[in-house]
Parts: C-alpha cells; sequence; structure tokens
C-alpha cells in the first residue's frame, strides 16, 4: 500500500502547483451583483468580497485544508483595515469536482477616506501542498476633498441655512431671525499612539463693532483613537439672529487647540446681516 498512498500524495502536491485566488467580487449587500470595474463606493461604505481558491491539494483522504488573508490598501500603500484572516478544512468527494474553497468577508472602508484607487490584497496558502498563492483587486473610493497640510489648518469653511443642508451658500448672507450654520474641517493635527488626536475648538461671533456677541462653551472636543489615521476633523457651529439684529458685516472666530502636536490656529469668516 505504501506506493500507492506515496503515488496519491505525489499527485496532490502536483495539483497544488497552480495555486490561484479567482473569482473576485465586490458588492454592495452580502451575495449581491458584483460591481463593474471603475464603479465608484463612497467613503464610509462596506464592501462585501468573496473569492474563490482554486488549483488546491487533497490528501490521501481526500481533505483540503488552506489559510488565507484578507486586506484592504489606500492608494499609498497603507493598510486601510486591519487583517482579516482564517482557515478552511473541508472533506471534499470525487463527486465534488468544481468545488472550491470559499473566501467571504466583509471590508468597512473609514468614513473619511480620501478619493482614490485602493486595493485588496488576498492571499492563500494551500497546508498541504505548502504553495502560496496572492491576488490584488482594485477599487474606486469617492471622498470629501479636503487638502492636506503640514501643520494645523481649517479648510472648506462653508455657511449654510439649516444643520442638515448639503449645499452651501453662494453668499453668506442672512436676516434678523435667521439660523447661521458654518462647517468647516480641521486637518494637519498630530497623531499620538493608536493614531490617537486631540482636536478642539471654540468658535466666537463678532458685531461689526468688533464686540463679541457669543462664545461657544465648552469647547466641542474631538478625541479618538483609530485603525486608519484620521485625514480631518469635520467640524460645525450654529447660532440663531435676534429678530432686531442690525444690518452689517460680522464675524466667525474659530480657535482650534491640537492637544497631541501642540499647536494652535485660528480661522476668521464673515457674514452679512441684510
Amino acid at each position: 500500500m505504501r506506493p500507492i498512498l506515496l503515488l496519491l500524495a505525489m499527485s496532490a502536491l502536483a495539483s497544488a502547483a497552480g495555486l490561484e485566488v479567482v473569482r473576485p467580487i465586490i458588492a454592495q449587500s452580502d451575495g449581491g451583483a458584483p460591481m463593474p470595474p471603475g464603479f465608484e463606493h463612497v467613503a464610509g461604505e462596506t464592501l462585501f468580497f468573496s473569492c474563490r481558491i482554486a488549483g488546491f491539494a487533497k490528501t490521501p483522504e481526500e481533505k483540503v485544508h488552506v489559510a488565507f488573508s484578507v486586506q484592504a490598501f489606500d492608494p499609498a500603500g497603507l493598510p486601510l483595515t486591519e487583517l482579516y484572516k482564517n482557515e478552511l478544512v473541508a472533506d471534499v468527494t470525487p463527486q465534488d469536482k468544481e468545488w472550491m474553497p470559499k473566501i467571504a468577508t466583509e471590508v468597512q472602508v473609514p468614513p473619511l477616506v480620501a478619493t482614490g484607487t485602493y486595493k485588496l490584497v488576498i492571499k492563500a496558502e494551500d497546508l498541504i501542498a505548502r504553495t502560496n498563492a496572492e491576488l490584488s483587486v482594485p477599487f474606486q473610493i469617492r471622498g470629501k476633498a479636503v487638502e492636506s497640510s503640514d501643520t494645523l489648518i481649517v479648510r472648506n469653511f462653508q455657511f449654510f441655512r439649516g444643520e442638515e443642508d448639503a449645499q452651501p451658500l453662494a453668499k453668506a448672507a442672512y436676516h434678523g431671525g435667521d439660523a447661521v450654520w458654518a462647517k468647516f474641517d480641521i486637518t494637519g493635527f498630530k497623531f499620538g499612539k493608536d493614531n490617537h488626536i486631540d482636536v478642539s475648538y471654540v468658535t466666537t461671533v463678532i458685531s461689526p463693532s468688533g464686540k463679541v456677541l457669543w462664545t461657544q462653551t465648552p469647547p466641542a472636543v474631538e478625541q479618538s483613537e483609530s485603525f486608519y489615521p484620521k485625514r480631518y476633523v469635520a467640524a460645525a457651529m450654529g447660532i440663531n439672529l435676534l429678530p432686531n439684529t442690525k444690518p452689517g458685516e460680522f464675524t466667525i472666530a474659530v480657535t482650534i487647540k491640537d492637544a497631541v502636536g501642540n499647536q494652535t490656529y485660528e480661522a476668521k469668516q464673515t457674514f452679512t446681516v441684510e
């Protein structure tokens, strides 16, 4: 029986020489249709990924044993998500000629990533034949445009009518009794251990004469850690103008502190009351 077992083992090893990761699918729902090449996913989206492993070996007892991992990377090659890894052990009968091990996992895209071409890297190892395979699957992400900075700064300062409005005002002009909303992005802060950030800001409204009309208390604070470093902090403030507010040019001053990087920054924007 020994020569037969040896022959079977050699046959199994030969069949694994062409180990491959095949049939990659990125979908927007579990079991959903694959998205076409070039499809733009959005920042914060959950991707449903699956693929198959071909060219694997089997033991003389018709067992399959493969290990695999999946990880997403940003355009610069920085890991976007933590490594997902697992193993699969299965019995395969001669009738299962078309069967192939399946990898299936979800990839949570961080909410503040930039627009660009990202990739999933899938690695597989046949633990019987000791062969390996790897496949990179590109995918597109559409994120918010926030210009990077080496130092603390405010980007994209815009005025709105309401807190939930997506379209900023072409002209920052209001009337007495209106709500005034401003949204802006803070970037250029430094990171601590585990991408820890500690950013706080205070907004102040100043009258045309230079008098401070309102100051935000306490400061708004963003303290968090994340696997993937946050590109920016999305910030906002809102006030309601008194009905009898006199016309003129008002100023919103924003004072920002980066506790990790020991940085401060002040930005000022104006709006008019007509």
